[in-house]
């Protein structure tokens, strides 16, 4: 499912933007609802799930506890 969404934590990426985030967000919020653009009628509820994903996304990777990758990528 979604797989489009990219990996948005370390080691698998670094530097993760608002951008990113918002990106991954609209992307499941258009595989769950089955939209590509609403309609009009739609828009106000699809652009408040987006916006409700990645406040979500964004505390999550906030959140994590990850160990720390050496160098030449191996966890320790």
């Amino acid at each position: 499912m979604c797989r489009s969404i990219k990996t948005l934590r370390e080691p698998y990426t670094s530097d993760v933007t608002d951008e990113d985030v918002r990106a991954a967000a609209l992307q499941y919020v258009r595989k769950i609802s089955g939209f590509r653009a609403p309609s009009a009628r739609n828009a106000e509820a699809f652009d408040r799930a987006v916006e409700t994903i990645a406040v979500a996304t964004q505390a999550l990777l906030n959140d994590l506890h990850l160990r720390p990758v050496a160098r030449d990528g191996v966890t320790s």
